[in-house]
């Protein structure tokens, strides 16, 4: 009989032990794959972040944030000095704009309450307001009405005596010198094409997924704003709610609508490495003015998301090999076992001549037997429980640095540096790759082809004839 075909059949020599070894074996290389899955889930979200959000700058009007702020609109020219800021690769003007429904707009009562709607929606309530036949994606909500009409409910009276009236809340316009959202990250086009040449007028148009779908938008479909015809060029997702509830327009056309030609809300400003973002913002703070402007990085929070999924990022990877290591000691301990059930087999085998090597080889493959069936199991574990091991991995990291800052927010939520970290945390999504699968269980093998050799091996020196007296 073959070595091979001996080592297959002495791994179901005992079916019920095998069954049971099989399962524990397949825990721990679940186990070992999910951490695996999670480690480089979590690296491949730093390196994401480093690449796009942690070389990125805002700039916005001075004092202008939020719609309580004010200052003065950013140019064209404010555009050309930042771009000549040495280690800036680029710069990308936006305009904002804030587009109503017709309906809502045009009806009197809503004029007559104007002074309940600020215009928000870019810094320092710059964003111009217009009239678009599109439907907002978003219900205004008990949130909605409670911004809008400062009444704390949305409902009952206003003043006492008047219906409270509910609103519709806005859409987000945004025009753009070029394929990127006002974070400077690229727009993740699901359907359709870009639109061109960004710098130039066009009365083509960018819609999200939630907004195409409430107002039965497909490419090539056409809507107005303004009283102004334009095409759907392309269907992008953004991720978020809010976000979908926008259009992307080109920059010249935003301008156009706003009547405010050459007038940027805010620039996105891209850095070439992030060793120097913090020299660059200086170095463009000043070459703006800070009476003119107020240069923030792109994302305030990313130093405490990169910290904390660094952190994540350590545990999961101790966590592996310590997942790594139990698989390796059961192979160890069950085949410390199994030779010491059979050294007579063993005095049998090196008596007629067999070498050691061959013995070893024997207990060898009976082990990667018994480990390649706990693979396929663990594998099948894995592909199941690492996304939810890495989410609460995550969970559970983000929550212990936002309990250990200290700060929350409005309502009691996560708030001050963390609020936008736990969301960047929160965005890492996990998924067992066929690669990332195979490597884990390669490095599985590795063990249990050591933990299976050491024992067989220190047995397979003993002389036959002190085996076969001891039995």
């Amino acid at each position: 009989m073959s070595v091979l075909a001996r080592s297959v059949g002495n791994a179901f020599r005992n079916k019920i032990r095998t069954a049971a070894v099989v399962a524990v074996l397949a825990v721990a290389i679940g186990l070992a794959l999910s951490m695996l899955v999670a480690n480089q889930a979590v690296g491949a979200k730093v390196q994401e972040l480093n690449a796009s959000v942690g070389t990125t700058l805002t700039v916005n009007p001075a004092g202008g944030q939020g719609f309580e702020g004010g200052g003065e609109p950013l140019t064209a020219a404010e555009a050309a000095t930042a771009a000549a800021v040495p280690n800036i690769t680029s710069v990308v003007g936006t305009k904002a704009l804030r587009l109503r429904t017709e309906t809502t707009t045009t009806d009197t009562a809503d004029a007559a309450a104007g002074a309940a709607q600020p215009d928000a929606g870019g810094p320092g309530g710059q964003a111009a307001s217009v009239t678009t036949s599109l439907t907002a994606a978003v219900d205004a909500g008990t949130l909605g009405n409670r911004n809008n009409t400062g009444s704390g409910t949305g409902t009952g009276t206003t003043n006492g005596t008047e219906p409270a009236r509910t609103f519709t809340l806005p859409i987000t316009a945004t025009g753009t010198a070029a394929e990127v959202d006002s974070s400077g990250k690229a727009l993740d086009i699901t359907s359709g094409t870009g639109l061109g040449d960004y710098s130039a007028a066009s009365t083509k148009a960018l819609v999200g997924t939630t907004l195409a779908e409430k107002n039965n938008l497909k490419v090539g479909s056409t809507f107005t704003i303004a009283g102004k015809t334009y095409t759907v060029a392309g269907i992008f997702d953004a991720g978020t709610t809010f976000g979908n509830n926008a259009v992307y327009l080109t920059l010249a056309e935003a301008q156009a609508l706003a009547e405010t030609p050459g007038e940027l809300s805010s620039m996105v400003v891209t850095v070439n490495s992030m060793e120097n973002v913090d020299s660059t913002k200086t170095a463009l703070q000043a070459a703006l003015g800070a009476s003119k402007a107020d240069v923030t990085q792109g994302q305030r929070n990313l130093e405490t998301a990169v910290s904390s999924l660094n952190s994540v990022k350590g545990i999961s990877l101790v966590a592996y090999i310590a997942a790594l290591a139990t698989a390796g000691l059961i192979i160890l301990l069950i085949m410390v076992m199994l030779v010491r059930e059979r050294r007579r087999e063993i005095g049998v085998l090196k008596a007629i001549g067999a070498r050691n090597r061959t013995i070893g080889l024997q207990f060898v493959l009976e082990a990667l037997v018994l480990v390649a069936l706990g693979s396929v199991v663990g594998a099948a574990i894995a592909s199941f429980a690492s996304g939810g091991i890495a989410s609460a991995l995550v969970s559970s990291n983000s929550s212990t640095a936002a309990g250990a800052t200290g700060q929350r927010g409005p309502g009691g939520g996560p708030g001050g540096p963390f609020g936008g970290a736990t969301q960047l945390l929160t965005s890492v999504t996990a998924s067992a790759s066929p690669g990332v699968i195979a490597a884990g269980i390669a490095a599985v093998f590795a063990v249990a082809i050591i933990g299976a050799l050491v024992p067989a091996l220190l047995t397979a020196r003993i002389r036959p004839i002190e085996v076969l007296r001891g039995e």
